[in-house]
């Protein structure tokens, strides 16, 4: 069975996609849910390429059992609107810089539309202090987590398995 291709896309891939990108490979793996899924990040912006995500991004995930220091910035490249199926924009600034580029065919979404159901925009911390970075940590876990069991039960269904994701 195909693996299903998510990229997660913030300004500068440094903060907040870097954070998607590690809870849901984590959220995943303790669902035991790694093999059917590729995750990455990725920015509009191209400042921060080849750089480690934030440190209080970094401080963030470790303080909730996740590593993230491996991780290192890129830019949206064109290929990836091919091969991911499915972009996440983090906001609204992010979606619109996206499609503007993205060929028709792209499947882009922002994510508050489609994993957390709200429509919000995760806000970006860089500015903000702990407090900023724990609250984009605790909206991306919940949207992850749904997201994952949206997806795994999709997977589960198709494969003929009928285990709910939990």
């Amino acid at each position: 069975m195909k693996r299903i291709s998510i990229l997660f896309v913030c300004m500068g891939n440094i903060c907040r996609s870097p954070l998607a990108e590690g809870i849901f490979s984590h959220v995943a793996a303790e669902a035991d849910l790694s093999g059917g899924f590729a995750i990455d990040s990725a920015g509009t912006g191209g400042w921060h390429e080849g750089e480690p995500p934030d440190r209080r991004s970094i401080a963030t995930a470790k303080s909730h059992g996740i590593d993230i220091s491996g991780q290192r910035a890129r830019r949206i490249r064109s290929s990836d609107f091919r091969d991911f199926d499915l972009i996440l924009a983090m906001d609204r600034d992010n979606l619109a810089a996206l499609g503007k580029i993205a060929p028709p065919e792209a499947t882009i979404h922002l994510f508050g539309d489609i994993a957390l159901g709200t429509g919000e925009d995760i806000p970006d911390p860089y500015y903000g202090g702990p407090a900023s970075f724990e609250l984009v940590y605790t909206r991306l876990l919940t949207g992850c987590s749904s997201l994952l069991e949206a997806l795994g039960a999709d997977r589960a269904s198709c494969s003929g398995n009928t285990s709910s994701v939990r």
